[in-house]
């Protein structure tokens, strides 16, 4: 017969190894989000392109032209809550609700933009390209910003540090993974989460 003392210990190796188990980028806050990115490593995640990500203190770094990192799962109705740094020249994005994984753009998908020197600046920072013109225009570079994107049936809203950049109801793409973008200058992202709705 086992001791008591034994079994505790079972119990306990039980319940750590358990939560071990669980992976970073699965964890569920309080308030519902998910977290996408986990700053140590790129699990959930699919390389396209030819992009160099850079992973580690917390943070995924693009820095080399041309490519994404593409979401494993595919997402419908959420809001997401995003960190990013990036240069005044940057040119990035976040892809929501993409159609084919290996043709990551804007007619296949909503392009929200991370560019604040587009060359046509009514789509630059805070646009979702070709869909819902930035209003205000939100300059980003050379600081950390936050961004949230609301998608929620053919309702989509995008805020940056705050401030509501773009709306816009279209119907085109329902639903579909994600992609980061990197493509010129250093984008950095030190926060991505998810909640359905």
């Amino acid at each position: 017969m086992k001791s008591i003392h034994q079994r505790i210990a079972v119990i306990t190796f039980a319940f750590f190894s358990a939560l071990l188990s669980i992976s970073p980028i699965q964890a569920q806050s309080s308030d519902g989000y998910t977290s996408l990115i986990d700053g140590v490593s790129l699990d959930g995640w699919n390389i396209v392109g030819n992009a160099s990500w850079v992973i580690g203190n917390g943070i995924v770094e693009g820095n080399k032209p041309n490519g994404f990192l593409l979401s494993a799962k595919s997402y419908k109705n959420f809001i997401i809550r995003a960190e990013f740094w990036a240069e005044s020249n940057t040119n990035s994005g976040i892809f929501i609700r993409i159609q084919d994984p290996a043709k990551i753009a804007a007619a296949t998908s909503y392009e929200v933009n991370i560019w604040d020197t587009r060359p046509g600046q009514e789509y630059a920072t805070g646009a979702i390209v070709d869909v819902a013109k930035v209003n205000p225009i939100h300059k980003a570079g050379g600081r950390w910003n936050t961004m949230e994107i609301v998608a929620n049936g053919s309702q989509l809203k995008v805020s940056m540090n705050g401030v509501v950049t773009s709306e816009a109801k279209d119907t085109k793409f329902s639903e579909g993974p994600i992609a980061l973008q990197s493509a010129g200058g250093i984008i950095k992202f030190r926060k991505l989460e998810i909640k359905p709705i």
